[in-house]
């Protein structure tokens, strides 16, 4: 059997994606087998996304008040990283307090609580990103 013979039948196995071919020729016998890892030519399947559990909802005071950012940007509790933040949970506030500062576009938007009363939770972590009413503060009338 000639080499350029071999290279056809490689060619053969190739094209028709063969891991194995064995040829006998009179006395001449030739077995040609890849050298293929199990599963190496299969992807691996994704396997399917679990749900998380749903989180544990609390039961909601209905008469607690958010304090809901007016703009999108980054929430900051303290005038400066150094400062006291400005309300604390447990704080009263008046409607004219400020609670946070909001930057946007560079530029540090004062937060008042336009509520009067105490705060019972802060629901957002300094320097973490606010979007458009999304609740900042819950206040207690």
């Amino acid at each position: 059997m000639s080499v350029e013979k071999i290279k056809d039948l490689l060619a053969l196995m190739k094209e028709n994606e063969l891991a194995e071919l064995e040829l006998c020729e009179g006395d001449f016998k030739v077995k040609l087998k890849k050298n293929v890892a199990p599963m190496a030519m299969a992807a691996p399947i994704a396997a399917a996304p679990v749900a998380a559990p749903a989180p544990v909802m609390k039961v909601a005071d209905m008469s607690l008040v958010p304090v809901k950012s007016p703009i999108v940007g980054t929430f900051y509790h303290a005038p400066s990283p150094d400062a006291a933040p400005f309300i604390s949970v447990g704080d009263k506030v008046t409607k004219d307090t400020v609670v946070c500062i909001i930057e946007a576009m560079k530029i540090m938007n004062e937060i008042k609580a336009e509520i009067s009363g105490t705060v019972t939770e802060i629901l957002v972590e300094n320097g973490e990103p606010v979007e458009y009413g999304q609740p900042l503060f819950m206040v207690k009338p």
